[in-house]
Formats: structure tokens, sequence, C-alpha cells
């Protein structure tokens, strides 16, 4: 054994190909996660594997709308180890971001595989954890979930939801402003994408509608370190208690800058409370309001992405998966990366790291700290 605590390598046909460590996800969570491992000793292919679902590299940034440029992305920290640097912010982000992870790819050679959809997750044998793939089976004996959000898009159900005569999509299929030219659009949802939906296409559209469950909350002022921390503090606790995590942005509103100002004053960001029906040719409210649409986008986020862990019976009664740093309280071979509170880029980076060294001392046979 070297100082990594990796053992010699094996292959059982019936309990899958022996790795220590088997990362799920090639975005911004996975990628820091597998560079960590590769700096402390762990070898790509041999005592580690990257499993990502994905046709190419870049994470869920690749699926990302052509609109959506890289001066518009807000918080994209870079990868550890390497900057990106002097990227055209009027190029979209999915090109950006992806041809960035895929230079991080090579240059660390990190050996990702691709296209592989993990499909469960259960207790294997030798303590191990046997991870069932449309590839194969891998038998490691610890996991880091990076699998994000962006798969799960979270779609609300209304009365009267299935008579809608237009169009239904989520933000994760929304193509662009262009498409909604001369079309009446609702937008629901009162997070980021939403506004960002709402501005975008406005110019474009014959008329825009926007309603929320709970009042928009903006925020003045810089979001400096100590906002941030507090933020993300209150995600955090909320996955030690067991509970779905939010989203940061959702504790800590909408930056009022100056594009939200003008498009408060233009009465683009004029919000409507939640709609009570559907009909088949728009929404309507028990008060007898109604709103014709040609369109329903809904903007209404997603769910963390983590159906294929089920076997495990990792979740709390509230729902979620109980979380210590990174490491799942009813399993410590289990680290997510990318969940709750380290869902922001930077948030991935270090919780990538935190991973990491917990793992070793886990393969170490040392004490991992709570």
């Amino acid at each position: 054994m070297n100082n990594t605590g990796v053992q010699a390598r094996e292959v059982d046909t019936e309990v899958g190909t022996d790795v220590d460590v088997v990362v799920i996800g090639a975005g911004q969570a996975g990628l820091s996660s597998a560079y960590h491992l590769r700096r402390t000793g762990f070898e790509p292919g041999r005592d580690f594997v990257v499993l990502d679902h994905a046709p190419r590299p870049g994470g869920a940034w690749q699926f990302r709308w052509p609109s959506l440029t890289y001066g518009k992305v807000h918080g994209m920290h870079s990868l550890p180890g390497m900057e990106l640097t002097d990227a055209d912010p009027s190029r979209p982000s999915a090109e950006v971001i992806a041809e960035y992870f895929d230079a991080y790819e090579r240059a660390f050679e990190l050996r990702v595989r691709r296209p592989v959809d993990v499909r469960a997750v259960r207790e294997g044998s030798r303590g191990r954890l046997l991870v069932e793939t449309s590839a194969r089976a891998w038998s490691a004996r610890a996991l880091i979930n990076a699998t994000g959000t962006w798969d799960r898009p979270f779609w609300p159900r209304y009365r009267g939801q299935e008579t809608f005569r237009g169009r239904q999509l989520h933000t994760a299929q929304y193509p662009g402003p262009e498409e909604f030219a001369g079309l009446r659009v609702i937008v629901v949802g009162g997070g980021a994408s939403g506004t960002q939906h709402l501005m975008e296409i406005a110019p474009y559209a014959a008329a825009t509608t926007w309603v929320t469950r709970r009042p928009p909350v903006f925020r003045e002022g810089p979001f400096n370190e100590e906002f941030g921390r507090a933020a993300v503090a209150l995600v955090e606790e909320r996955v030690r208690q067991g509970l779905p995590p939010k989203s940061v942005v959702s504790v800590t509103g909408l930056p009022l800058n100056d594009a939200i100002r003008q498009a408060l004053y233009d009465g683009v960001l004029d919000r409507q409370p939640m709609f009570d029906r559907i009909t088949p040719d728009g929404v309507a409210w028990d008060d007898g309001r109604h709103v014709d649409a040609d369109v329903i986008l809904w903007a209404t986020g997603f769910r963390a992405a983590i159906d294929h862990l089920a076997p495990l019976r990792l979740r709390e009664p509230g729902g979620g998966i109980r979380v210590e740093g990174t490491r799942a309280v009813a399993d410590p071979r289990v680290h997510l990366v990318g969940y709750g509170p380290s869902a922001s880029t930077i948030g991935a980076n270090r919780a990538g790291r935190a991973a990491v060294r917990d793992i070793r001392r886990l393969l170490a046979g040392a004490p991992v700290a709570a």
C-alpha cells in the first residue's frame, strides 16, 4: 500500500472493477474532486475513475442557451490549478466553459469516461460500494457524488395543466429569446433564471407576465464575503438537518443591479401572485382574473440528481441527505460535492478538496473528523 491508502487492483466479474474512488459527474464539482485526488497521489483510471453521462466536456454548462454569454455569467470561478483567462465575454458561456473544461481534463489527464449513465449505487461485497452503470460495474471503497441538479428540473403541478393548448417548457429547455417573438409568455419563478428570461424575452414577445409564489426579494449593496458566508451557513444548516437543500441564491435574494432597476421601471418585472389554475388559453386566479398565453415558461429551479443513490437509503425523513461537510452522515464512504452549500462554483472547488482529504483518511483507516 502506498501513502494514499491505495491497494493492489483486482477485477471480479461479479462485483465490478476495483478502484478506490468513483467520481460521478464531470462538472465543476467532479473535476475539482478529480484534481485533488490526482494531486494527492491517486492515479486516474487505476485508483479512481470519473464517470460522466454528458456527451462531451462542459458539465451542465454545455446545455445552456446561446444567449447566456460568458459576460452574463455571475460568479464563475476557475477550477483549481488552472485559471480561465482571456475569455471573450460575447461568446456563449456553453462554448467558453466547455472548451475550458475540455482543456482542463486533458491538462491533468483525468481520463473522464463518457457517456456513462450511473444507474444505481448499492452495497457491494467486502465492504465496498457497487456502482452500476450503462457501461460496466465498478467496485469502490469510496464515492464522490457530483451530479448537480441540471438533470432534475422541477415542474410544479397545477389544476388544468394538461388542458393548456400552448407550449410549456422549463428553463432546462430554454432556447433563447428569439423563439418567443410575437407570443404571449408567462414566466413562472422568482429566481435569477426567471428574471433573466423575462428581461431577454420582453423585447421579442407580444406580452409577458411574471408570476411567483412569494414576492421576490431584491438585495441592495455588495455581495461581500461576510454576507456570502452567512448565506452558505443557512443552506448548510438545512443539509445538516437532512432537509432538501436550497440554493444559495434562494437565501441571498436577487441583486438589484442596473438591468434589474430598468426592468422594474419598464414594468417588465411586474410580479403577479401565483395563479390558481391553468386553462386551455392561459392561466386564471380565483378572483376572476385571467391572462391569455401561448407559452408557459417554468423557471422553477431544479432538485438534486441523487436518485441513483436510493439503494443506499441515505435520505432522512425530511427528504434530504444529512451531510456533515461533504460526508453523508449515514455512510462515511459517500461524499456529496456540489450539494447544498457547495453548489456554487467556488464552493464546489473547496468541497472537492475537503472530500478528498476525508477520503484519504478513510482509506488509510484513520478516524474522519466530525
